[in-house]
């Protein structure tokens, strides 16, 4: 019932699905649900709720429990959220493997450990997948499907359908690879941005601008590749005009950096002058973000539509 969990549940709830809410700690639980109010109350009077029922009518189909079997009595699907650790996670599906039928899909909110690693020797092996979302998945739809070698094709077209049924776009990988898709993209950025700060060539706050007011428009609504499509004739032109000029800037690119020392202090400094690193200010600047998001993902849908 932490962040991501919590707006795990109100992304369902939003949907018109029945959630319960599990966490061992019954205190947890209830400033979860107060949290959740208060966000759905906020994002109603503001008229940017997802889904077609009200704030209370969403509400309503959140309950909250601290006994696990009692939890995912009766449910179809799981969705696991606990932190970032590979032991606490395969003892929860270990857990949830010997009490769940052989119709339940268990998924998990991992972003970096592979399927292969959280799910094996599972009796229900077949059932498990990973349902990788972007924080907060509320506002940003995304959702990395990665299956485990043995997860059941038909694991994937029900978690997929699902996500799609709830407003989320999700995206199916054929095969588990490291980083999964979306934090290889980001990793590779995050990358040779350090290095170009690294090296003197621009400051953090400049860098961070090529992206917000650069590629990152751009980003908003097309991918990598279908820009490649647009700025020439077709992606075989684009490739025929910019190969070249691709391989010998990228043949330039250094080694992966340590992300420690000169630049840690650099990158540090720039970004603690424009926001500081103080509990209030963190939290009033990542509100400021969600609300960028949430008229950002309100544009891209009347556009959509239109």
């Amino acid at each position: 019932s932490g962040l991501i969990g919590c707006n795990w549940a109100m992304v369902f709830a939003a949907g018109g699905f029945k959630v319960k809410l599990y966490d061992i700690a019954q205190e947890q639980l209830i400033t979860a649900l107060e949290n959740i109010r208060k966000q759905m109350k906020e994002m109603e009077k503001s008229g940017v709720l997802k889904g077609a029922l009200s704030a209370e009518q969403q509400l309503a189909l959140i309950s909250v429990c601290t006994d696990l079997k009692a939890a995912v009595e009766g449910a179809t699907f799981i969705q696991e959220c606990t932190p970032e650790n590979l032991e606490l996670k395969k003892k929860i599906f270990g857990q949830l493997d010997l009490i769940v039928g052989d119709s339940v899909i268990l998924s998990s909110s991992t972003s970096c450990l592979l399927p292969s690693k959280l799910f094996t020797g599972l009796k229900h092996v077949k059932q498990c997948v990973v349902s990788h979302p972007v924080n907060p998945p509320y506002f940003v739809p995304l959702v990395e499907i990665v299956p485990h070698p043995e997860t059941d094709p038909s694991t994937t077209e029900r978690t997929y359908a699902l996500m799609k049924k709830i407003g989320q776009s999700p995206v199916k990988l054929n095969r588990e690879i490291e980083g999964f898709v979306l934090n290889r993209l980001q990793y590779a950025v995050i990358s040779e941005a350090w290095r170009l700060v690294g090296v003197g060539v621009i400051s953090p706050t400049d860098i961070d601008l090529v992206m917000s007011d650069g590629l990152g428009m751009r980003y908003a609504f097309i991918g990598p590749l279908e820009t490649m499509h647009l700025n020439a004739e077709g992606v075989s032109s684009y490739c025929e005009r910019y190969a070249e000029g691709m391989k010998l800037v990228l043949n330039t690119f250094g080694p992966v950096p340590e992300f420690s020392g000169e630049t840690v202090q650099k990158v540090n400094q720039a970004l603690s002058e424009k926001i500081p690193v103080v509990p209030k200010v963190l939290d009033a600047r990542r509100k400021w973000r969600d609300e960028c998001l949430t008229g950002l993902a309100k544009l891209k849908t009347q556009m959509k539509s239109n």
